[in-house]
């Protein structure tokens, strides 16, 4: 998920590949799939509290195969829920809206909880090829909420959200 323009080095390109074939086993899941009950976050599992002080439950997204899969083929996210990308190190980070039904809020953070950017309302793809959203800072954690809920809970650069039961954070 590198930033279009970049250069990619061998380790990158050996990654780029793997996640490619992620992508592509991915979409083969067909265009009606739902999240299985283990992939609804529960109350008490992964959260993350916005600054507003509202607590949303987080999907995880991990492994290459769940950063892969994202929110694709989802026609909407429940009330007071978002998914979370955990990465190991701060990088530019890019995401696309391939196969997503419904506008997102991307928030890209550091571990810390600090924010560095925010893209809000960002569309679902229309029409291939679609195109990419890169963060204006490097990020370690991306957090994915219903368009609009970034602005309403004062997610805005240099604010701090705070993870709870997240790995690593």
């Amino acid at each position: 998920m590198t930033s279009p323009g970049r250069r990619w080095t061998k380790p990158e390109m050996g990654r780029g590949a793997v996640l490619a074939l992620l992508f592509l086993t991915a979409c083969s899941g067909g265009r009606g799939a739902t999240p299985s009950a283990s992939q609804t976050p529960s109350a008490s599992g992964p959260r993350v509290v916005l600054p507003s002080g509202a607590v949303f439950a987080l999907e995880v997204a991990r492994t290459p195969e769940q950063v892969a899969q994202g929110l694709m083929f989802r026609e909407s996210l429940s009330p007071s829920t978002g998914m979370v990308f955990l990465f190991d190190a701060p990088e530019p980070r890019s995401f696309w809206m391939k196969n997503c039904h419904f506008a997102l809020d991307m928030v890209f953070a550091l571990k810390n909880g600090t924010v560095v950017d925010v893209l809000e309302s960002v569309p679902p793809c229309e029409a291939d090829p679609c195109p990419s959203y890169p963060s204006r800072a490097p990020a370690d954690t991306v957090v994915e909420l219903t368009a609009g809920e970034a602005k309403r809970h004062g997610v805005v650069p240099g604010a701090r959200l705070s993870f709870v039961s997240v790995p690593g954070r």
